[in-house]
């Protein structure tokens, strides 16, 4: 393993414990992506095989008929203490959002309602600050207010390895073990480490997902990447956005950046 891939294993590794310490009750979020799956893959690495906590799908009943087979022979074979998180219809949901927008919004509603069911504490995410621009503001350790939303200019500073974790009781907090990968350094660490992922990344008839969301609102991109190492190539050479199949991306120029704020992961 390249030297990088080994000391953002390591940092990531010791995020998750300091979360698994600090925070109770801890949950992790589990969308089956590459992101989640490479997370999910590390939590077991810090415990020894076990994954010490629940991994959560918040399930808007769209995903992908290839990602629900894939969670199923996951489940079967890591033995995982599962929650399927119902999300609320999208009528619940902010009206004055765009369509696509409204859509992914149903699993900001989904969180608020379990988080509030079993009352935790901490929220492990497999999200990456360079998916996205208003991604780059977030923290490793990020407080939520009672509401579940995001005041991305109050953030705690974060120096040296050194993080928050003491909260008001009413607020919950997001850790970040990948905030600092990019998606090349996930899909090197897949190949090195053999990881599992769901086969709607890999190219069928000219075209293949970088980003898995719901069926509804993500669509694939052109190309020809079948493989694991094709893929790396492919992505050493493009300039196109990790989230160009996702439509809520292509809504209105703040459209993420209010998902976000009100509570999106």
């Amino acid at each position: 393993m390249p030297d990088y891939l080994h000391a953002l294993e390591q940092q990531s590794i010791h995020v998750i414990r300091e979360a698994h310490a600090r925070l109770k009750p801890l949950a992790m979020l589990w969308s089956l992506g590459k992101d989640s799956n490479t997370m999910l893959w590390l939590v077991r690495k810090a415990f020894l095989g076990r994954v010490p906590f629940p991994v959560m799908l918040l399930d808007t009943g769209n995903e992908f008929p290839e990602v629900y087979e894939f969670r199923d022979r996951l489940l079967a074979e890591w033995g995982l203490d599962y929650v399927n998180a119902a999300c609320p219809p999208i009528e619940a949901t902010d009206a004055t959002l765009p369509p696509a927008a409204r859509a992914a919004a149903r699993k900001t509603l989904g969180l608020k309602a379990i988080i509030a069911e079993r009352g935790f504490r901490g929220i492990l995410l497999g999200i990456r600050r360079d998916e996205q621009l208003i991604r780059g503001k977030e923290r490793v350790f990020s407080p939520r207010r009672p509401d579940g939303s995001w005041d991305f200019r109050n953030q705690p500073a974060e120096f040296w390895d050194h993080y928050q974790t003491d909260f008001p009781a009413d607020v919950h907090v997001r850790v970040h073990p990948l905030l600092a990968w990019t998606e090349l350094d996930i899909w090197r660490y897949v190949e090195r480490e053999r990881i599992p992922v769901c086969e709607l990344y890999f190219a069928r008839g000219g075209k293949r997902y970088r980003s898995l969301g719901e069926s509804d609102i993500t669509f694939p991109i052109e190309s020809d990447a079948a493989t694991i190492p094709e893929i790396i190539a492919e992505l050493e050479r493009t300039r196109q956005s990790e989230r160009a199949g996702r439509a809520m991306d292509h809504e209105r120029e703040d459209t993420f950046e209010r998902l976000r704020a009100a509570g999106y992961m």
